[in-house]
């Protein structure tokens, strides 16, 4: 228990400190370049931290409507969501996961990809802490600039850049809502594919007055 708080204390306190220093890496990237190394796979990462006001807002956008409609209405939870993409996980037809941008993050910086109920536990307890100490506009800077956007792909500018050799903030509409349609599975998901899912994203951003 004693360690385990003593970690808590240490994630809560890197997060009062994201608040102004960029993050150099995060846990998926080490888990990247562990799996990489494992796998004796050659592995080229690709990570520049840029300011939110350098990807275009279209971009920003993109991404808050595909990944989490409500981001600026809730507090880090959003339980409708989850509700409604458990039920279209039991159906079949799951095009995202029901995490917000805030659990999403946390999960970036310090847990990696795996999945458990220790790890679920612990991510709730420090999501609320990033909502008061971040505020939603460093949050979501933080995102844009952390998540993974393929092999060795992390942040909007390394993806602008990958995918249409163009920076971020030149970002339009139509590539936004493809780069977005990504994200749930970027390992497997290319932008010139995902026709059916960015026309979903680009009608929420409609109905959302973007």
């Amino acid at each position: 228990m004693l360690v385990a708080g003593l970690l808590w204390l240490g994630a809560a306190l890197t997060l009062v400190a994201a608040r102004w220093v960029d993050p150099p890496t995060t846990a998926v990237h080490v888990e990247r370049r562990v799996q990489a190394w494992m796998e004796r796979k050659p592995y080229h990462e690709r990570y520049t931290f840029i300011p939110l006001s350098q990807i275009s807002p279209d971009f920003q956008h993109a991404v808050i409507a595909a990944e989490d409609a409500r981001f600026y209405q809730h507090h880090g939870f959003d339980w409708g969501a989850i509700q409604k993409d458990a039920r279209e996980d039991m159906e079949g037809e799951r095009m995202r996961g029901g995490s917000t941008l805030t659990q999403q993050l946390i999960k970036n910086l310090f847990f990696g990809t795996g999945r458990s109920f220790l790890r679920k536990g612990a991510e709730a307890t420090l999501v609320p802490v990033a909502e008061i100490v971040l505020g939603k506009r460093r949050i979501l800077e933080l995102y844009l600039n952390v998540v993974e956007w393929g092999p060795g792909i992390y942040g909007a500018d390394a993806a602008s850049r990958s995918y249409y050799r163009t920076p971020a903030r030149k970002i339009g509409r139509e590539q936004g809502a493809r780069l977005a349609a990504i994200l749930p599975a970027p390992l497997k998901r290319r932008p010139e594919r995902m026709n059916q899912y960015s026309a979903v994203i680009l009608g929420r951003m409609g109905q959302m007055g973007w």
